[in-house]
């Protein structure tokens, strides 16, 4: 059973790593936060995390990283909030006519505010919008040419997979090999099937690094389901 203390120093270190891309460091969270703790003592809860499962170490002298469970701990906490959303009202900046421009535009929208790969598929045609390419490529994880073929890999495999891993219009996350999908271990995807305005079934997907800004697209999912339900 995790402590209420474990808890806020898990919190804060999945958010320092999805800012910095770097392992975080006892000593970096004592000179940040106001726990009122030594950093031997965030050592010592740092290595009880390592020992649960919800970090790891990736070199001896390093900091820790979350894993895929400390992500799930992370997101599964933001799922709780209900309340969250962003205005999506906002990102609509021209007359929209029909339903395939309705997606493209959407899709171009969320790729732009996630920093993800967006990706839509419209599920009776069988179409699949994809953008954010350049965005989501600006990753330092992308730096390993390895990771990339990795990521390539997932797309493809998803689009493959699109039906069954989007089942409702709840949000539904997959982090690392959550996905089972075979290039899956670095990477997140979240994603949720909506009705559009002609009652077609459109299925919405942001892919990125599993260190990706989880609260911001959790929140523009939401906001995105909102939306499409006032059409």
């Amino acid at each position: 059973m995790m402590t209420k203390r474990q808890t806020e120093i898990l919190k804060k270190i999945v958010k320092e790593h999805i800012v910095t891309a770097q392992p975080v460091s006892s000593q970096s969270l004592e000179e940040k936060y106001n726990w009122g703790i030594s950093p031997a003592t965030i050592r010592i809860e740092m290595q009880r995390l390592t020992d649960q499962g919800y970090l790891y170490q990736p070199h001896t002298s390093a900091g820790r990283v979350p894993t895929d469970k400390g992500y799930r701990f992370f997101v599964d906490e933001i799922i709780k909030r209900k309340d969250s959303f962003f205005e999506i009202g906002d990102w609509i900046e021209k007359e929209i006519e029909n339903v395939f421009e309705t997606i493209q535009y959407l899709t171009k929208r969320l790729s732009q505010f996630s920093k993800t790969l967006t990706l839509t598929y419209l599920e009776k045609e069988r179409i699949i919008w994809k953008e954010g390419w350049e965005e989501v490529l600006k990753e330092p994880e992308f730096k390993e040419r390895k990771r990339l073929f990795s990521f390539v890999g997932l797309l493809e495999e998803l689009e493959e997979n699109i039906e069954r891993l989007a089942f409702d219009s709840e949000i539904n996350i997959y982090i690392g090999r959550e996905s089972n999908l075979r290039n899956c271990q670095d990477f997140a995807i979240l994603t949720s099937r909506h009705k559009l305005p002609d009652q077609r079934e459109g299925i919405f997907s942001l892919v990125g690094p599993k260190r990706m800004n989880y609260d911001k697209n959790i929140k523009l999912m939401r906001s995105l389901a909102r939306f499409l339900e006032k059409l």
